[in-house]
């Protein structure tokens, strides 16, 4: 009897469930590590967070199993790294952007003009923009990094439970591209 018990706990532990994943103290530990590493195996996990490596590696599971971290490329044979999921880009995806692009741009203006109807402890916001200087891999790491630090969030879009008392949805807009010339609009920027 008591092992039938055991079972069932652990098929509900393991078992795939629609919706989001639950917070937990080790998932989250697990995702800022990614967010400040950008792959981590469970030993490397478990050393930095004082865990075992089996419970770093059971939530890590957890976690990709709800689509929240995936696989990364295998750096040797043994290791089984981990990192946040990388974005898939299609010729559907670039009109679904260029649309959310226009809607994000419409709920910004609208925002603006209606800040005051906000309660008091919302109205404001914290826009800002910024050239800096970098390389093509110094920007992929930029935007990974702005994506770790989202997908901490991730789970409360379907999951109000997760939500704390007082939140809202907020936009996050995140636009990261190459400025190019104006006097050469159709040179690719490594042709200059």
């Amino acid at each position: 009897m008591q092992s039938s018990r055991l079972c069932k706990v652990t098929e509900d532990l393991t078992a795939p469930t629609a919706g989001a994943l639950p917070e937990h103290a080790v998932r989250t530990a697990l995702l800022a590590l990614l967010a400040e590493h950008g792959t981590i195996t469970s030993t490397e996990a478990a050393a930095r967070l004082g865990y075992s490596s089996g419970l770093c590696s059971f939530h890590l599971r957890q976690l990709a199993r709800h689509g929240l971290i995936e696989e990364a490329p295998p750096t040797d044979g043994r290791a089984r790294p981990w990192q946040l999921p990388r974005p898939q880009q299609t010729a559907a995806a670039d009109d679904f952007g260029d649309l959310a692009r226009g809607l994000e741009d419409e709920s910004y203006q609208r925002w603006l003009a209606r800040r005051t109807d906000a309660p008091a402890e919302w109205q404001h916001d914290d826009a800002f923009s910024a050239v800096v200087h970098l390389t093509p891999a110094e920007l992929t790491a930029v935007g990974d990094a702005v994506r770790r630090i989202l997908a901490r969030f991730r789970d409360r879009e379907h999951n109000p439970g997760a939500r704390p008392a007082g939140a809202r949805p907020v936009a996050a807009v995140t636009r990261l591209f190459p400025l190019l010339p104006d006097d050469q609009p159709d040179r690719h920027p490594d042709e200059r």
